[in-house]
């Protein structure tokens, strides 16, 4: 981060401690976008919601959250980053409390959504108060490579926690993680975490929040839309209204004094940068779909068995987050990058030989460990470069801006990659002419759709369209691995030629700690 001069003054123990408080909370925002995946069906046996309802209660949190998060990082800015973390948290325990215990879909719905809200305010108030409390370039790496793996981290144990619990628990219980997490931040967090906010900030304009809120939401709605059904009026509409509201929103921007989006942050090159490579990061999770139906539907592994094959990916992964800011600070975090993508995409492409037989889960964890380990990189500086290259008084707004960012980049891959897979699977399945047309059509919309009307065609008929079906699903992971390995290579791009000018971390340090050395020594009185 900017703050106008060379610092290296080193974080102590009450910083690591402060640390420590708010991966907790970071984890469970994290957490709570994938932990009902599992606990969808159990709330909607006992609330009776229906397909819709069940569909709003899973997608308005992360609907909200990303909706919010640029508002929320600019309200930080301006009311204390501190003070906005304790409301949310406040918040956060309370409504979990409300969803755990809800007593009807619409309810759910209802806190679900004020859970994305509060969810909103604690993203980039944790990694605006990281950024204040590890100045040192080499710790600030360090401590953004752990915030990043928690909330990886989180995502990735949502489905295992939520099943873990509902083997003991009722559905509620995955709620109720949230209580004990922000009690410890609301005990801790007044001790041990700093207060920081912009002095000369203005007052945040309502018109703004508003168009921010109609020009996210409506995109990814329509994106999300059309990954799950395909293209047709109404998403196509959403997008088109989120598109024209942006525009709108980006003008208002302009003219105000106190904008609640700093346009002039993305004049800086290494945050333009780095927030391209976490939109291309959020981008591949459109793979993640086909190769969850792949392992389920050829693989025939049941959604817990899938969830625990793709446990060591993540955490190859959340090792790389690590080893990044270790390897930055001896190498320009550009090359590091680069070089992991390239990693990355020849992970992607080893995708690309998995066969509609089965018994590939070895060379499809290999492909996965692969490309997961050359992202590890991107995950474990973007975030970090992005913050660093902003001013301090606008920190919470950066932090809302690269949450965002990535939030963007999952909606479009799924849609776009979606898409992709979709459109393979359906021009690659063959059905027999003698099925009915009813059934042919639904076994040309999906795996599972063919799965199921295979259970009602005669012995031979039911294998030869599972044989169908289980090839247009494998074509499927090969388009999109080869669509992902393309977006990586794209980043890798784009990391080489914007990064180009940021040095290693450690000659960051080193250069701050000179410039520090002779004000020092130009400060004293001569003898």
């Amino acid at each position: 981060m900017d703050t106008g001069a060379g610092t290296t003054a080193l974080a102590g123990r009450k910083e690591f401690i402060g640390l420590a408080v708010l991966a907790l909370p970071t984890i469970l925002v994290a957490l709570d976008i994938s932990v009902l995946y599992l606990a969808l069906p159990h709330l909607s046996g006992d609330l009776g919601a229906s397909s819709v309802q069940q569909l709003w209660i899973t997608d308005i949190y992360g609907f909200l959250v990303a909706g919010l998060l640029i508002t929320m990082g600019n309200v930080g800015d301006r009311i204390g980053r501190k003070r906005l973390l304790m409301i949310g948290g406040a918040a956060f325990g309370v409504v979990s409390v409300l969803a755990a215990y809800s007593t009807s879909p619409e309810m759910l719905m209802v806190m679900r959504a004020l859970l994305g809200v509060a969810g909103a305010t604690i993203m980039p108030s944790t990694m605006s108060l990281i950024a204040v409390m590890f100045q040192n370039p080499k710790q600030y790496g360090m401590a953004m490579g752990v915030w990043m793996g928690c909330f990886m981290g989180g995502a990735a144990l949502g489905p295992i926690l939520g099943g873990v619990l509902l083997e003991f628990f009722w559905w509620g219980s995955v709620f109720l993680i949230g209580v004990p997490v922000m009690a410890i931040l609301l005990v801790l967090g007044p001790k041990v975490l700093p207060e920081f906010k912009n002095p000369h900030a203005g007052r945040v304009d309502p018109t703004s929040v508003v168009l921010s809120l109609v020009a996210i939401l409506p995109i990814i709605y329509g994106l999300k839309q059309v990954s799950h059904d395909g293209a047709s009026a109404l998403p196509i509409v959403a997008i088109v209204v989120g598109v024209v509201c942006t525009v709108v929103f980006l003008r208002r921007q302009k003219r105000l004094d106190s904008p609640l989006l700093d346009l002039g942050l993305f004049r800086n090159r290494t945050f333009s940068s780095a927030l391209s490579m976490t939109v291309a990061a959020g981008f591949i999770a459109g793979n993640q779909l086909f190769v969850y139906m792949y392992l389920q539907s050829v693989e025939g592994l049941s959604p817990v068995a899938t969830a625990l094959w793709l446990v060591l990916p993540a955490l190859c992964t959340l090792v790389m987050i690590q080893v990044a800011p270790l390897l930055a600070r001896r190498f320009p975090p550009g090359r590091v990058i680069a070089i992991g993508l390239v990693v990355s995409a020849l992970g992607f492409l080893l995708l690309t030989q998995l066969d509609g037989t089965g018994n590939n889960v070895p060379l499809l964890i290999t492909g996965l460990v692969i490309a997961n380990l050359g992202m590890g990189p991107l995950s474990g500086l973007c975030a970090a470069l992005a913050m660093q290259s902003a001013p301090m008084e606008k920190l919470g707004s950066a932090a809302g801006m690269t949450a965002t960012s990535g939030e963007f980049g999952i909606a479009m891959g799924v849609a776009v990659l979606g898409t992709v897979g979709t459109t393979l699977y359906r021009n690659t399945i063959e059905v027999d002419p003698a099925v009915p047309a009813a059934q042919a059509h639904a076994a040309a919309e999906s795996i599972a759709g063919a799965q199921s009307v295979a259970g009602s065609l005669p012995a031979a008929d039911a294998g030869n369209l599972l044989d169908s079906a289980y090839q247009a699903i494998t074509t499927s992971v090969h388009g999109t691995a080869i669509g992902s390995a393309i977006i990586v290579a794209a980043a890798a791009v784009v990391a080489v030629i914007g990064l180009r000018n940021v040095p290693a971390t450690g000659q960051q340090a080193e250069t701050n700690a000179e410039d520090t050395d002779t004000a020092d020594t130009a400060a004293q009185p001569a003898v």
